[in-house]
């Protein structure tokens, strides 16, 4: 049976209102994220439904390891959310596993991707700094030499990013993101814009940031591989050794076969339905599920978009 899950909201300083047009419920005019699928201290999705209704996913990672394939992983590995950048997000840095294990008690590291949902007119995200070597990057942070050192790209709605951990990067005021990432809430801030919260100056990162950045010379531009798969078509995003991550367009029906054990199922545009070994489900813009490994024989069957990720 397929898991849905509840999203977990975020209130952030630079949220907005853009959530509620997916559908959700937001507690407040300042929501900057929806955890879709996410079993971290910070955010532990609860079933909806079936079975194991009202357990949290972290729960069943735990206690019934066979539903994902008996995967060896401590940790569930993966999330996924919406990100509503009203204002600017930090511009920031996250640590890989090896330096996230040692120094952040052993969570995961964070390799992510961005799918733009939509975008403003003009509007930006930062990709990287303007330099050719670490030394450089670690001088502009000592500097705060911070006014022409962000490569700022901008965005397009269907656009794809690929952020390694490393990478200094941004989302800018009046982007809608859908991301998959490793299963970390770990981030270092390089700037801010002077922000304050409750009258207090936001922290700032700047010597962990200089521990973990790399400096990539590689295109920001992921090529996009497309096939057309029984008249729908199926855009393979990304795949390496952290997740694959692909989007179907669905027109009718889809006879679907799972890549791997459990893959993680956002529904971004449309609706229809699921049948998963006979069962039906009726799904919307903005609903998160997971096909776990009982799950032999599923249908797609309606008119709608769906980002799906796996490892």
């Amino acid at each position: 049976m397929a898991l849905f899950l509840k999203p977990i909201f975020h209130e952030k300083i630079w949220g907005g209102t853009k959530l509620r047009d997916l559908g959700y419920d937001i507690p407040s005019d300042k929501t900057g994220e929806a955890w879709g699928i996410a079993a971290h201290p910070n955010g532990n999705c609860e079933i909806l439904n079936g079975p194991y209704k009202g357990q949290t996913l972290a729960n069943l990672w735990n206690e019934h390891r066979e539903l994902f394939g008996d995967f060896p992983s401590k940790d569930f590995p993966l999330m996924t959310k919406i990100v509503d950048a009203t204002e600017s997000l930090s511009v920031h840095v996250h640590p890989d596993d090896a330096y996230a294990f040692e120094m952040e008690a052993g969570q995961y590291g964070k390799s992510e991707c961005w799918y733009i949902i939509a975008a403003e007119e003009g509007a930006e995200i930062v990709y990287g700094l303007n330099v050719d070597h670490k030394e450089e990057a670690i001088d502009v942070i000592d500097d705060a030499a911070f006014d022409s050192a962000f490569n700022k790209v901008k965005v397009k709605p269907g656009e794809f990013y690929f952020i390694p951990a490393g990478t200094v990067h941004s989302i800018g005021a009046g982007v809608l993101v859908y991301e998959t990432m490793q299963s970390s809430d770990v981030t270092y801030r390089i700037y801010d814009y002077d922000r304050t919260e409750n009258d207090t100056k936001r922290t700032l990162d700047h010597d962990k940031a200089k521990d973990v950045i790399e400096i990539s010379t590689e295109n920001i531009n992921i090529a996009t591989d497309t096939e057309i798969i029984e008249n729908h078509r199926r855009t393979q995003l990304v795949s390496n050794d952290f997740f694959t991550m692909v989007k179907w367009e669905i027109s009718g029906t889809l006879n679907y076969m799972k890549p791997r054990e459990f893959v993680l199922v956002s529904v971004i545009g449309g609706e229809g339905q699921v049948i998963v070994d006979g069962t039906v489900f009726d799904v919307t813009q903005g609903q998160n599920f997971i096909l776990t490994s009982d799950d032999l024989d599923t249908i797609f069957e309606g008119d709608f978009e769906l980002i799906i990720s796996y490892l």
